[in-house]
């Protein structure tokens, strides 16, 4: 929801149709911050450093947030094209749309960033999902973003998160295990994102993680951050 018009459709609540975000006509604005964008053009050592938590907290909903850093590699996925979870992994579990035929569409070109077997039924699939489509962003800003990561620095982008776990209910399909999908709901960083998918380059991504929000129990929410470290770190090393 934004400034109260829904913004994204999300997964059905029953947790056994397919994981879900499509973008509605109503996404249309960024919430980027001005207090702040200074000190977001750097990484923040801390999920708190100058007050960007309490920044961004007075946009959302009063809830629960878990805040997490980040750090992802971004790579922009266009739906129906190479790379497409909707029509890649999703298909393979759930199968086609029984009544349109078709994969789901989620209305919005998007980032993968990272994906890794949890355990022999779970598989983490993390995505991060503009608010507006990079066709909008400003193509000055974002070659500045790839000059300034060219040197070196890793700029910070802000998101508000949910956790689902979805899994079919019955079939037999190609693949059937639980998928997690993490998603990132990108207020600030726009540019950011699509520099880094352009260069190759890595971003750190603020992640307000809402708890009791998703299709996950909040037990799931809490043990996130380390286990993807875990399973990140995992899988650089080889093991």
């Amino acid at each position: 929801m934004v400034d109260g018009e829904p913004s994204f459709e999300l997964s059905f609540w029953c947790g056994t149709c397919a994981f879900l975000f499509r973008r509605l006509e109503t996404a249309r604005q960024t919430l980027s911050l001005e207090s702040v964008q200074e000190r977001l053009t750097g990484a923040l050592a801390d999920p708190d450093d100058g007050g960007v938590i309490d920044a961004f907290g007075a946009l959302l909903p009063e809830g629960e947030y878990l805040p997490v850093l980040l750090r992802v590699e971004p790579r922009l996925v266009v739906p129906g094209q190479e790379g497409d979870y909707f029509s890649g992994e999703q298909v393979a579990t759930w199968g086609l749309d029984q009544f349109w035929g078709l994969p789901e569409y989620p209305h919005t070109p998007y980032y993968r960033t990272f994906e890794t077997a949890v355990d022999a039924s779970t598989h983490l699939y993390e995505f991060v999902v503009p608010m507006v489509p990079p066709t909008w962003n400003a193509r000055e800003r974002v070659e500045e973003y790839v000059e300034l990561m060219g040197r070196g620095t890793v700029p910070t982008a802000v998101a508000v998160s949910t956790l689902d776990v979805c899994e079919p209910a019955s079939g037999l399909p190609a693949d059937h295990y639980r998928h997690w999908g993490l998603t990132h709901f990108l207020l600030d960083g726009h540019h950011k994102l699509e520099a880094a998918a352009t260069a190759g380059r890595p971003v750190q991504l603020l992640s307000l993680l809402a708890l009791g929000e998703g299709l996950a129990e909040s037990e799931d929410c809490a043990r996130l951050p380390t286990l993807r470290t875990q399973l990140r770190s995992a899988r650089a090393t080889g093991t």
